[in-house]
């Protein structure tokens, strides 16, 4: 799951990163309301994080010029505390949930756990199924029956977008932005490497749900006859 953090202060936007990323996100940071407003219409996101007192742009103004583009991802505001005003602002602009500083870190992590259950990123089983094969996307562990393989963060990542589309195919560009970034150097090859270090990982399971390239599109799940 991809997060966008919009905060300027620099060391506490790092710590929360940081605890982020051990719990498996993916986590790009913004420190200015400009540039976080441009991120966010990117819509490469699955939450964003938006601290309301930030530079050039506010939050209240991200968060308002974001659903006028029609930008439905869950936002969690951060406000300072006591500032109710800013709170009621933010929930009338399209806010999702806000969260007063300071705060603690696991406090965060349950709020970011409830918007992807609302946005239906984590099932409430803890794992994404399609075909003979089920991923738990915290313990990154793939499971097909009785046998499992433990993957890699960006090979979790990959397989949970072809689950989650269940059968549709997923381009590369969009396997690129949304598991690096899309400013990021990485390129079609590195796509390539990690589909096939999946597919080995579907076939040692003895999976019939295999990875399928669609030339010129991208990939996609399919289920082999017979499942």
């Amino acid at each position: 799951m991809r997060i966008l953090l919009v905060e300027d202060e620099r060391h506490m936007a790092q710590a929360i990163a940081k605890v982020l990323e051990k719990n498996n996100y993916t986590v790009d940071l913004a420190h200015d309301g400009e540039y976080g407003l441009d991120c966010a219409l990117s819509g490469i996101y699955d939450i964003v994080v938006l601290d309301i007192m930030l530079p050039k742009i506010n939050g209240l103004d991200v968060l308002k010029a974001m659903r006028n583009e029609n930008i439905a991802v869950p936002v969690l505001l951060l406000t300072a505390k006591g500032e109710t005003e800013d709170k009621v602002k933010g929930l009338d602009f399209g806010a999702d949930d806000y969260l007063a500083k300071p705060f603690i870190t696991d406090e965060l992590l349950a709020r970011l756990r409830a918007l992807a259950r609302r946005k239906g990123d984590i099932a409430t089983s803890d794992t994404h199924s399609y075909g003979d094969i089920s991923l738990n996307p915290n313990t990154l562990n793939l499971y097909c029956h009785k046998n499992s393989f433990n993957l890699t963060l960006k090979e979790s990542q990959i397989i949970d977008l072809l689950i989650q589309a269940k059968g549709n195919v997923i381009s590369k560009n969009t396997i690129i932005e949304k598991i690096w970034g899309f400013d990021s150097e990485a390129e079609d090859s590195h796509v390539e490497v990690y589909i096939s270090f999946l597919r080995k990982k579907l076939k040692s399971l003895s999976a019939k749900t295999s990875i399928k390239t669609i030339r010129g599109l991208g990939y996609s799940l399919q289920i082999e006859e017979g499942i």
